[in-house]
């Protein structure tokens, strides 16, 4: 879950750039994979390692550090009158998991030009319904798990096929019995839906605002259509196993623009399943 923490310009505090000019409100942690959530003053800009990122205007912000971020980032606070002031943010790293699989069927490792020319439109397809920072504030929502089920899969792991590197795995995956349903964690509008993927099979995104999106893929169906809005706890689809999948499970990827996050960070433990 996102936790609270305040960041503040203290006197004394060493440090090579200019404190930042007044306090800076973040919930979350700062961890690779993480997801924050600033406050700062109405009018103010920001920029996150020389990048401007979007600011409402009463001053709320958000950003994210990815899989393989590095230790310190720089946060500049700009004021209305162009006064600039910079703070340094600590990343904690993490520790994923890298499994080793050889001898497989080299078609199995790489796809013939044909269906890899699906793939990467496929990826397109769902890169470009999570480009824009779009004004929702759903995400300010506690979110809550969009289905129930052991955990079988976490966010950065990542395989190496007959020595080849294989993108790390961003997402979380639940397993669960086919057609179990799939809420949304969220609030928020649907900016795609798309049926037959090859390698996502049915696929959702649901923009939370800001530029932060959910992913889900291989459901067994789908009930939201592009454009429509809904709201935390509404029904997105059901389970599957469409796509490339071993076994039905839901695929829950999270990201703040072109940037992969943990969802698993913003969900509280998932409380025991009920017994039957």
């Amino acid at each position: 879950m996102i936790k609270p923490f305040r960041l503040l310009a203290l006197a004394g505090f060493a440090c090579l750039l200019p404190q930042l000019a007044s306090a800076v409100d973040i919930r979350g942690e700062l961890v690779q994979g993480g997801l924050a959530i600033g406050q700062a003053k109405p009018g103010d800009r920001i920029e996150l390692d020389g990048q401007e990122i979007k600011v409402a205007p009463d001053g709320l912000f958000v950003f994210g550090f990815g899989r393989d971020a590095p230790a310190e980032h720089k946060l500049t606070l700009i004021q209305p009158d162009g006064k600039s002031s910079q703070q340094i943010l600590i990343v904690r790293s993490r520790q994923f998991d890298i499994q080793h699989i050889d001898h497989l069927d080299q078609n199995q490792v790489t796809p013939d030009p044909a269906t890899q020319a699906r793939i990467v439109a496929d990826i397109n397809q769902v890169r470009d319904a999570r480009l824009a920072a779009s004004d929702n504030r759903d995400f300010q929502t506690p979110f809550i798990w969009p289905a129930r089920g052991p955990i079988s899969g976490v966010y950065g792991s990542q395989r190496i096929l007959n020595r080849t590197p294989k993108s790390p795995h961003f997402g979380v995956d639940i397993a669960a019995p086919e057609g179990s349903p799939v809420i949304a964690p969220a609030g928020g509008v649907v900016t795609l839906s798309a049926p037959g993927m090859v390698l996502m099979g049915n696929a959702v995104v649901l923009d939370h605002g800001f530029g932060v999106y959910s992913t889900f893929i291989h459901l067994n169906d789908i009930a939201v259509k592009p454009g429509q809005r809904i709201a935390q706890g509404d029904l997105i689809g059901h389970v599957g196993k469409t796509g490339r999948a071993t076994g039905p499970h839901l695929h829950w990827a999270l990201n703040w623009l072109g940037v992969p996050l943990d969802a698993a960070l913003l969900v509280p433990p998932m409380a025991p399943l009920a017994q039957q």
